[in-house]
């Protein structure tokens, strides 16, 4: 056999061999890419992928991703990169891409076929072009004033349409300038267009189930949001309360994951983890919605549908005038009248600052309040009572607060409804820790809390800094009806001490106060005058 023709056959047989393993490799990353691309959360980084996937693919020079906006009925920028020019805008590149939309329907109402990609999303098909300063049919009239000014050379171009699962166009896939081996520019060849045109419809069905993902999820914390707004309708001050706790949650749970010391040190956020905790923050309240509102926003110890000191004022004014008749009647001296009337009226002072609920009562405070029970009045229909009922003098002797212990128990039912309201979800895998976030926030590290008594040990990071977050909010909240809110300095001489007698973990406490958490929320969310200075070194149990 000629050796000529021997060396010519191997020749070409070696060639066949590299253009498929070259195939074969571009298969392989194609395959490679679709199994990314499912994975990809964030928007932005998936279109990054799949424009930088469709130049490796292809060797192409540069590109431009575009996505359909329906509503408009307009192609944006969404992405666009060119190695040679060293272009790098839209996306996470943090550059603004400076380009007009591309409309789909022309000034005179008819379909806009004159330029490359409008005419592949409206007809669908894939567009395929050699030179684009010989190409006839389409207006590269852009391109060409984009190559004068930069000194930039847009030759071949390949536009292919991304049809999502329904078949629709979302979008277009743009490729400028395919390299030959040499850094040639040469057409796209019809192995470089199949490939494409796969891997738009892997793209285009990944931007979907993204933006299907997305949807869902805004329409969740939407219907979140719809719950918590109808708190707020019911009680304006437990409506700030479910938006400022997790505001506060989230920035206690950046610092733990900052933290390399002690128990924290292990601890670090993902994206998904944030999201978890997020929703479990939203949700931490919405038991709520059960909780009778005159509990709720009880702002005086006689609150009820209203503020019933008022009827123990009348009951004064008939005291008074019975001591009046009294005296007319000769029946008490004007010395003594002038006493009672003293008296009568330190008693309803007494009462009034009883009622708000600011400060500890002694017992001697209480003693005095069911003395002043004793007293005997006559009502409308002439009969004698005692001068407070016994619901009004056990509101009325409540050491703390403005709360009987039924209703403290109401209160703190909200919590239990909350746990069963969300362990009734069917939660997604990544969202299956929302009921244990959300229902943990008023159990103690020493175990003395509720629902469940759990300790320390058996709870987790999360619902440990969500607690903190709702103990620190009540304390510096400035909307409750029946106390204003607390300085720094106060609330977190409170917190201190709630470390040091277990109420609250200590690392997260102390990650509170060292990464400076407290202020960061007090900036956004309290009073100037709530914003004082903290001696950091006199705050009880900080270990600095």
């Amino acid at each position: 056999m000629d050796t000529t023709k021997v060396k010519a056959y191997m020749a070409q047989e070696q060639a066949q061999r590299t253009m498929l393993e070259s195939l074969l490799n571009r298969l392989n990353d194609l395959n490679a890419i679709g199994a990314s691309l499912s994975s990809e959360r964030n928007i932005d980084k998936l279109l990054e992928s799949i424009l930088s996937a469709a130049m490796k693919i292809t060797n192409a020079d540069a590109g431009t991703l575009y996505l359909l906006d329906a509503e408009n009925q307009t192609l944006t920028f969404e992405i666009l990169r060119n190695r040679s020019l060293g272009i790098s805008m839209g996306g996470t590149s943090g550059e603004s891409i400076p380009f007009y939309p591309i409309h789909m329907i022309g000034k005179d109402g008819a379909p806009n076929h004159a330029m490359v990609v409008s005419h592949a999303a409206l007809s669908g098909e894939t567009v395929n072009i050699p030179d684009a300063y010989i190409a006839e049919g389409f207006d590269f009239s852009g391109t060409k004033h984009f190559d004068a000014k930069t000194g930039y050379r847009s030759r071949s171009f390949l536009a292919v349409p991304m049809r999502d699962h329904e078949h629709e166009v979302i979008g277009v896939l743009q490729l400028i300038n395919a390299l030959d081996d040499k850094g040639g520019v040469q057409q796209f060849s019809l192995d470089d267009q199949k490939l494409l045109e796969s891997l738009a419809s892997q793209a285009a069905i990944a931007i979907s189930n993204r933006r299907l993902i997305l949807q869902m999820e805004e329409l969740f914390e939407s219907f979140i949001k719809l719950i918590n707004t109808a708190i707020d309708d019911k009680s304006p001050y437990t409506g700030g309360h479910c938006a400022r706790v997790p505001a506060l949650t989230m920035m206690l749970a950046e610092a733990a994951s900052r933290s390399d010391r002690g128990g924290l040190k292990e601890f670090k956020l993902t994206d998904q983890d944030r999201y978890e905790l997020k929703m479990a923050g939203l949700l931490h309240d919405c038991g709520k919605i059960t909780t009778p509102v005159h509990v709720v926003d009880k702002a005086t110890k006689l609150h009820t549908l209203f503020d019933r000191i008022q009827l123990i004022d009348t009951r004064f004014e008939v005291l008074k005038r019975d001591a009046e008749i009294a005296m007319l009647r000769g029946e008490l001296g004007k010395e003594g009248y002038q006493a009672r009337l003293n008296q009568l009226e330190d008693d309803r002072a007494f009462l009034r600052r009883t009622n708000i609920g600011g400060e500890k009562m002694s017992d001697a405070d209480i003693e005095r309040v069911r003395a002043i029970a004793s007293y005997r009045w006559r009502d409308v229909d002439g009969t004698m009572r005692d001068f407070l009922s016994a619901d009004e003098t056990e509101n009325l002797t409540i050491r703390a607060g403005t709360l009987t212990a039924e209703e403290r128990e109401i209160i703190n039912h909200h919590i239990v409804v909350t746990i069963k309201m969300l362990e009734s979800l069917p939660w997604p895998k990544h969202l299956k820790r929302v009921p244990e976030y959300a229902g943990g926030h008023h159990e103690r590290m020493d175990g003395k809390g509720y629902p469940k008594g759990l300790t320390r040990e058996q709870m987790s990071i999360q619902a440990r800094l969500m607690g903190i977050a709702d103990i620190f909010e009540a304390l510096t909240a400035k909307d409750r009806p029946y106390k204003p809110g607390k300085t720094l300095t106060e609330s977190l001489n409170i917190l201190g001490n709630f470390k040091i007698n277990g109420h609250i973990d200590p690392e997260l406490f102390d990650a509170f106060i060292r990464e400076k958490v407290y202020l960061e929320y007090a900036r956004q969310f309290l009073a100037p005058e709530q914003i004082d200075v903290v001696d950091e070194a006199r705050i009880p149990g900080y270990q600095a």
